[in-house]
């Protein structure tokens, strides 16, 4: 099954720190033997609405086939967890 995943990192951080999260991400699927099929950074881009006083954020897009949807849950998890991802969502890809 095919899911995107897309994220939003605080922008008022180092852009080491910004990279590092994305990278983090992206170790957390792959140790979870799902298979990133696009990756693309969106860069700097205005929120439709204010998120904990943030008008702006770095967007992130991972497109990732997983069978059981385990990394999915465990983005899911560690994007609630991590305090510099500001939101993020999960869609599953209808084929």
């Amino acid at each position: 099954m095919k899911y995107e995943l897309i994220f939003i990192v605080k922008p008022d951080l180092e852009e080491s720190l910004i990279n590092g999260v994305n990278e983090s991400i992206k170790k957390s699927l792959t140790e979870m033997k799902a298979k990133i099929v696009e990756e693309k950074a969106w860069g700097q881009k205005e929120l439709a609405y204010e998120i904990n006083k943030y008008k702006t954020g770095y967007y992130f897009y991972f497109l990732v086939e997983d069978k059981d949807a385990k990394a999915v849950k465990e983005f899911d998890r560690v994007a609630l967890i991590n305090e510099n991802i500001i939101r993020h969502i999960v869609v599953k890809v209808e084929e």
